[in-house]
């Protein structure tokens, strides 16, 4: 892998971790020493950033964090049924995978006790990867992780986590037992319906907090 794709993936992460925050500045300086890498090695990673959707160029402004508008979150949602449901229908029983999407709940249902809301949504982050992860695709994999970065910068605008991710942790151990002890195909249907709850409840929450 390649100093740029490197990047790429790193600052990708820290998008899906929610560390860098929606319409925030991203210093060229400060990053290409924090990476170690040069300022053309980094210009490069943003420039495949910006095309993903992650980042914006803005004219003698430099570069800020992307924010997505309502528009986005329902195009984000339309290709998370689309990856999500067809990889869960058709995944083989007993699927390593299983194990990191069990790993990824048992531990928000402990981080959501300690109401450390940031973390819930990470770990719900791990949780819809892992099921991604049932297609055995590390292309699917790349271009779903661009998925979930939009996906938690929608989140991080609406600035109430409590509100969004609390339903869903139940909801995922739900997905979970329906693919390990009844079919892939009832756990598809079961998380097409909770895609479709979560999808309100982030256009209701951007409705309330006057986003666009």
């Amino acid at each position: 892998m390649n100093h740029e794709s490197s990047l790429v993936n790193q600052l990708t992460g820290r998008l899906i971790a929610g560390e860098l925050r929606p319409g925030a500045r991203l210093s060229e300086a400060a990053l290409a020493k924090e990476f170690d890498v040069s300022r053309n090695t980094l210009r490069e990673a943003f420039r495949v950033l910006g095309e993903q959707g992650l980042v914006n160029h803005i004219p003698h402004r430099g570069v800020s964090v992307a924010s997505p508008n309502t528009s986005d979150v329902i195009d984000i949602y339309r290709v998370r049924r689309h990856i999500e449901c067809s990889v869960l229908e058709n995944a083989p029983n007993n699927h390593p995978g299983a194990e990191q999407m069990r790993r990824a709940v048992e531990t928000a249902h402990s981080a959501a006790a300690a109401d450390d809301w940031l973390q819930v949504g990470t770990l719900n982050m791990s949780f819809h990867n892992a099921v991604v992860s049932l297609s055995d695709s590390s292309r699917l994999m790349r271009s779903f992780g661009n998925v979930l970065a939009e996906l938690r910068l929608a989140f991080l605008k609406v600035e109430v986590l409590d509100f969004l991710h609390a339903p869903f942790v139940e909801r995922n151990q739900e997905v979970l037992d329906a693919y390990l002890n009844e079919s892939p195909r009832e756990a598809a249907a079961k998380l097409g319906a909770y895609l479709g709850d979560s999808e309100r409840q982030v256009l209701g929450a951007y409705a309330r907090a006057g986003q666009d």
